[in-house]
């Protein structure tokens, strides 16, 4: 049975270039079927799960398959190198108002007897076709889901709290639950080993996932973990409120390389190297009044407005009354990366949803009115129970194993990195009762943007880390990431657990991560 279209009230699915699936509530014992025999993936069209319709299985031939237009990331992705699979669709309505939508591609030979689900970004919406890919190169089994609604924004939210709950963890365990269902159907075994690969959005899922189902994965990897959410849009709605409050606050994206010159020459040789790399930010203190104009504005300083609007940028959101901390803030060294939330003319659109769709319900609210304080605890009180901070006590996912592999890039201009640090360090603390102390681990990345990019080593393999963790019970100790230019590998360092750093051994090329050893600061 091919995929076909969904039916006319699914037009809005096909626009974006979804496919449809379900998820259902049930765990996974109440939707293994019996079986006696492997299902052909064209059976896979009448398999029965609760609360689910399969809406399409077919088999695709090696290098066949063709996205259904641009998926997450806003390019068109090549698909030719992939080996040949099942791809399964599905449709769970786990509430009267749910309608998550899953794929589940299956190894045609059987893989590697694995199991990936991958995660999304920003407000979700679409099956991320990019990472699944990835997982099914790799030979496992995958699946992503679109978290229960169509579309990059947050609209869906209005009126509809049950669309909420699937965007903010039911999805997740539901698509888990129905793939491994699926993936037992077609191979007649279940998946010996289960992975979670997120990053951003994907990276609060993954936390997610860790905390509220234990028992879903045996390894989670949460990169640039979106958590806690309400804190990251407040923090980012009120560095925007410092940038665009006024005209004469706007710092022109033209000024942000002169910013981030001036942080280099600051802090680049803190760690005995000049090599356009900041290794620890938390070491930088750059006070950028240094760029204040001695006389009339121009390309290479900052007007007063301005310099106050880069010292919000650049500093934690706190409680005016308290000082305690609501998000940190940019790190130095991502001066280059501003352009992705302080390049327009109002804050992020994904933090103004959360505030305008969820928190307030008025699609009219104004971002001006924002207050930092007050309009935080609102957002904590509504969200409570959905999109509130991630609880750190992780017990029950570390006693039965389970290992946790954090990354955030220190230059990530999306999702402020201590925010990782901040998780981490918390979760160390209240994870009791684990068998082996050394179940998390995280990884900061010098000079790496939100997931990806950025002027450091910024590509790398978390999953093969995990993997071997989790099979073979040895933590990772150093991660080779490289960087490239005009895709030529130019430079390669290791990335070191947190706390530690990687230092310069002294001899080498110091574009080698051969060279560099990990050691505390």
């Amino acid at each position: 049975m091919r995929i076909r279209p969904p039916h006319s009230s699914d037009r809005a699915t096909l626009r974006t270039g979804c496919f449809a699936l379900l998820l259902a509530a049930a765990t996974m014992l109440a939707v293994r079927p019996a079986l006696t025999a492997p299902m052909g993936c064209g059976e896979l069209a009448r398999l029965k799960l609760p609360d689910t319709v399969v809406t399409g299985a077919e088999s695709v031939a090696a290098g066949a398959f063709n996205a259904p237009g641009e998926r997450e990331g806003g390019a068109a992705l090549r698909f030719d190198r992939l080996p040949a699979f099942c791809r399964v669709a599905a449709a769970i309505r786990p509430s009267s108002d749910s309608d998550i939508r899953i794929e589940v591609w299956l190894p045609a030979s059987g893989g590697n007897d694995t199991f990936e689900a991958v995660g999304n970004g920003a407000w979700g919406g679409a099956i991320n076709y990019a990472a699944m890919s990835a997982a099914l190169a790799r030979g496992s089994a995958t699946a992503s889901t679109d978290t229960g609604h169509v579309g990059a924004g947050a609209t869906f939210a209005l009126g509809h709290p049950e669309k909420v709950i699937d965007y903010a963890y039911r999805s997740e365990h539901e698509m888990t639950a129905k793939a491994k269902a699926i993936a037992e159907a077609f191979y007649g075994r279940a998946p010996r080993l289960s992975y979670f690969n997120g990053c951003s959005t994907g990276g609060r899922q993954a936390l997610v996932e860790a905390r509220r189902f234990p028992a879903d994965f045996d390894g989670i990897i949460a990169g640039a973990g979106a958590n806690p959410k309400t804190h990251l849009d407040a923090w980012r709605i009120w560095i925007g409120q410092a940038m665009f409050a006024e005209r004469a606050s706007v710092i022109p994206p033209g000024k942000f390389p002169m910013i981030h010159q001036a942080v280099l020459a600051a802090c680049d040789g803190l760690d005995g190297l000049m090599d356009g790399l900041i290794d620890d930010p938390t070491r930088c203190h750059f006070d950028p009044q240094i760029l204040e104009c001695a006389g009339p504005d121009g390309p290479g300083c900052l007007t007063p407005p301005q310099v106050r609007a880069a010292k919000t940028i650049m500093s934690p959101a706190r409680n005016r009354e308290t000082a305690a901390e609501i998000f940190p803030g940019f790190e130095a060294g991502n001066e280059l990366g501003w352009t992705r939330m302080l390049a327009g003319t109002e804050p992020y659109g994904t933090a103004q949803d959360q505030f305008k769709y969820i928190t307030f319900r008025d699609p009219n609210w104004d971002w001006r009115t924002f207050d930092l304080e007050r309009d935080v605890a609102i957002a904590d009180r509504v969200s409570d129970g959905t999109l509130a901070a991630v609880d750190p006590d992780l017990s029950q996912f570390a006693a039965r194993g389970g290992k946790l592999l954090m990354y955030h890039g220190w230059s990530d201009p999306n999702v402020a990195p201590r925010a990782s640090v901040n998780y981490y360090t918390s979760t160390r603390a209240q994870t009791k009762g684990a068998p082996d102390a050394d179940w998390v681990r995280l990884f900061m990345v010098p000079g790496m943007g939100h997931c990806n990019g950025g002027e450091g080593p910024n590509t790398f393999d978390m999953m093969a880390a995990l993997e071997r963790w989790v099979s073979s019970g040895e933590p990772p100790e150093r991660v080779v990431a490289s960087h490239a230019t005009l895709g030529q590998v130019d430079r390669t360092r290791p990335l070191c657990p947190y706390p530690q750093v990687a230092r310069y051994a002294g001899a080498g090329s110091t574009d080698d991560a051969a060279n560099f050893v990990c050691r505390m600061p």
